[in-house]
């Protein structure tokens, strides 16, 4: 079972995005030298609590400072980018680090609706809906030509054609776990913030399959926060931090990770505690024993193929010292 890390670059209440940035380098190497096989970067924006907001360049950073992980994207979100900018950048990084880089497209904003109509230079209407053409476009530079009579035909994506990276396609439904199957795309499902529908998006995802290429049968990885420590009190103790920062998102005032004594110090109101509860559904949190279990679980019920954790926590120590255990379980489990 390949394991694998998503990071956003969470900054800590106290301290600042450049240090979040350096923190997530070194969570890469401690990943590398865990043996953990992929580490993504996520897309982000207009939100103090997380500094990734630009992954290709993040990325450069972590595949320059390890030598064997493969280093993608977790994920670009392709309607705030042109096809062409992404297959340039893409091409420049597998160019780079040959072999290592995965490109994962998402189809979301990422943002709020202010923010992606400044990262599109836009004031029209905001749709995902022209996802497949955007999506074909790219396809179509990575392989080194578009379709005859297309606007952009004449056009070669340098350094990209005929030489770029893994392409993953990410979601949390069913329609990107839809296109996935039909293009014959790995899929990747973010199980950390839409589990009800993790289990619908996989079945869908594999009827739809037609072999392509990339694939010759379905290939699926889950996303799932994950949050190791000595003991479950502790572990729980150490998730405050996130949920009161989830909480504070959904509330509409995002700002860094709070410590776990801020998260045990907040006047929690009933319908706060129920918003963070159904948020805990995509989370594997608590002891060795514990996480397991509740991974077991997951694995079991989704058939997934690879498993993709993701920890946020106020102390970049202890985030490095989950990541020690959790790769410890799963050592100790082959």
């Amino acid at each position: 079972m390949p394991l694998s890390v998503l990071d956003l670059s969470p900054v800590s209440s106290g301290s600042t995005a450049s240090a979040a940035l350096h923190s997530t380098v070194a969570l890469a190497q401690h990943a590398e030298a865990l043996g953990f096989t992929r580490f993504w970067l996520a897309e982000h924006h207009n939100n103090p609590g997380i500094a990734s907001s630009s992954p290709g360049v993040l990325m450069a950073a972590v595949a320059s400072a390890t030598e064997r992980i493969r280093v993608g994207s977790g994920g670009v979100m392709l309607p705030n980018h042109p096809p062409l900018v992404v297959a340039e950048q893409f091409g420049t990084l597998e160019g780079l680090f040959p072999g290592r880089i995965d490109l994962g497209i998402g189809r979301a904003p990422g943002t709020d609706q202010m923010t992606a109509r400044a990262l599109r230079r836009s004031t029209g209407p905001l749709s995902a809906d022209d996802f497949p053409e955007q999506l074909t476009d790219l396809i179509g530079f990575f392989a080194g030509g578009l379709p005859p009579g297309h606007p952009f035909g004449s056009m070669v994506a340098v350094p990209t054609a005929g030489a770029g990276p893994a392409m993953w396609l990410l979601g949390s439904s069913g329609y990107s776990a839809q296109v996935a199957g039909v293009l014959g795309l790995p899929f990747a499902f973010a199980h950390h913030f839409s589990p009800r529908n993790t289990l619908p998006a996989l079945d869908l995802y594999r009827r739809s399959f037609q072999p392509s290429d990339a694939l010759d049968k379905p290939h699926a990885m889950v996303a799932v926060r994950v949050l190791v420590a000595p003991d479950d009190a502790t572990a729980q103790w150490l998730a405050g931090s996130a949920y009161l920062s989830f909480l504070h998102l959904i509330q509409g005032r995002p700002g860094p990770v709070p410590t776990p004594e801020e998260a045990e110090n907040h006047p929690w109101t009933e319908e706060e505690l129920l918003a963070v509860a159904e948020r805990r559904d995509g989370e594997a949190v608590g002891g060795p024993a514990e996480v397991g279990e509740q991974l077991a679980v997951l694995l079991e019920r989704t058939g997934a193929d690879e498993l993709m954790t993701t920890t946020v926590v106020h102390d970049p120590q202890v985030r490095l010292e989950s990541y020690r255990l959790l790769a410890e379980m799963f050592a100790a489990a082959r």
